[in-house]
């Protein structure tokens, strides 16, 4: 006779098989796949299986909600009452990091955020890796909940908090694939959400023909889903659907955006004015529905420029940044680069026409992004700027000179910019 866990195992693979065919799960079978896979007892090869299934087939509203409902039923979930805000990205988008600009103003205009972040997954950085540089990021969900509590916000990685386990496990197969579907990010995304009490949500969904979704009409789809399943879970929501033609920041890499993040709450001269913008946008947004929900009659985006301009974010995000057993007092200038270096030049004249996403993440991990904090790509130009031959274009950065020189041979067939 078998035993029940045998049974259980039988049944998640018929589900798979199921869904391969493009067959509708119930959510018993959806909460035994997601318990098999959480307890990390489904392997490798059969919840690859599922990734490929949930890629070809998609799910239906229903299984949307019955997923996400399941990956947070297996997992731990952490309480917080009041409005909860959180803001969230669909991410594969390089040197981009407006977490680090956005949580310590949204905590300074009174609401809480207890960020949980991914490390990366497409990109060479995630939020949680690029917050390692600054802090420590794995932290239990009761410590989670004493940070939140005492300094109002946090930014760590939610790989280690038992929060929705299935989306870790999927998460690790989907790195080495480097792809995910766009219904397993809706699920990803969605439990992460639900599991730390978040309300209120803002989604950033940027589309471009070198970011993960790429035409407007797979993110029009994917901004219903979204708002579907969090009208489920009675979660006010506002996606952000923006074209993306290149990063935000300059910096590519853990260290580099941790930088670039901090040039902007320092109001640096010499910060990225486009992260400061985007940051600002998705701050603003996020603030008017709250701001709705508590009757709080401010400007959203007059509040966030004072925050910001009088160094009230700053000084939050040190608060939080010391929460988290990090650099005291972290600044631009604490953080030091501790790598070999190779300034790349352009070998013509003319003008910066594209930025290839794609191609820029690719160079970025050949570097050693992220396992390599210092490694990464610093950018010099954007699209539009005129380029003169032997001019700097960008700086690569890497412990390992051999990665540089691989870097460098492999700009032939993954060039960064398209000059003419």
């Amino acid at each position: 006779m078998k035993t029940s866990e045998e049974i259980k195992h039988i049944d998640a693979v018929k589900s798979i098989q199921k869904k391969l065919l493009g067959k509708k799960l119930t959510y018993k079978e959806i909460y035994n796949l997601m318990d098999k896979i959480g307890n990390d007892k489904l392997g490798d090869v059969l919840t690859t299986y599922f990734i490929a299934a949930s890629f070809k087939e998609g799910f239906t509203i229903d299984e949307l909600y019955q997923f996400t409902k399941a990956m947070v039923k297996t997992g731990t979930t952490i309480k917080f009452d009041g409005i909860v805000a959180d803001k969230h990205s669909t991410g594969g988008i390089a040197g981009t990091r407006t977490t680090l600009i956005i949580v310590p103003i949204i905590v300074e205009a009174g609401f809480k955020i207890p960020k949980t972040s991914s490390r990366a997954i497409t990109s060479p950085a995630g939020s949680a890796d690029v917050m390692e540089v600054l802090a420590d990021v794995t932290f239990t969900p009761t410590q989670v909940k004493k940070i939140v509590d005492k300094v109002g916000g946090c930014i760590v990685w939610g790989g280690h908090l038992g929060i929705a386990p299935a989306d870790d496990i999927l998460i690790n197969i989907e790195e080495e694939l480097s792809f995910e579907s766009f219904d397993k990010i809706i699920i990803s995304i969605m439990a992460k959400k639900v599991a730390v009490s978040t309300n209120h949500l803002v989604l950033d969904l940027p589309m471009g023909s070198t970011m993960k979704v790429r035409h407007a009409k797979d993110a029009d789809k994917i901004e219903q889903k979204f708002k579907a399943v969090a009208k489920k879970f009675k979660i006010k929501i506002k996606v952000d659907i923006n074209e993306i033609r290149e990063p935000a920041g300059n910096g590519i890499g853990p260290i580099l955006e941790a930088r670039d993040a901090l040039y902007v709450l320092e109001q640096k001269p010499n910060r990225p004015i486009p992260l400061e913008n985007k940051a600002i946008k998705l701050a603003k947004q996020l603030l008017e529905l709250c701001y709705k929900t508590a009757n709080i009659e401010k400007d959203p985006e007059t509040e966030i420029r004072e925050i910001l301009t009088s160094g009230r974010a700053l000084k939050k995000f040190r608060e939080i940044v010391e929460a988290q057993n990090g650099i005291k007092n972290v600044s631009s200038e604490k953080l030091v680069i501790k790598a070999n270096s190779k300034d790349i030049k352009s070998k013509k004249y003319g003008k910066i026409n594209r930025v290839n996403n794609y191609n820029l993440n690719t160079i970025a991990k050949l570097l050693g992004a992220p396992d390599d904090k210092h490694a990464g790509v610093y950018l010099y130009k954007r699209i539009g700027d005129k380029v003169i031959k032997n001019e700097k274009l960008f700086t690569f950065f890497s412990k390992e000179k051999f990665k540089i020189k691989e870097a460098e041979i492999s700009l032939e067939n993954f060039p960064i910019y398209e000059i003419s």
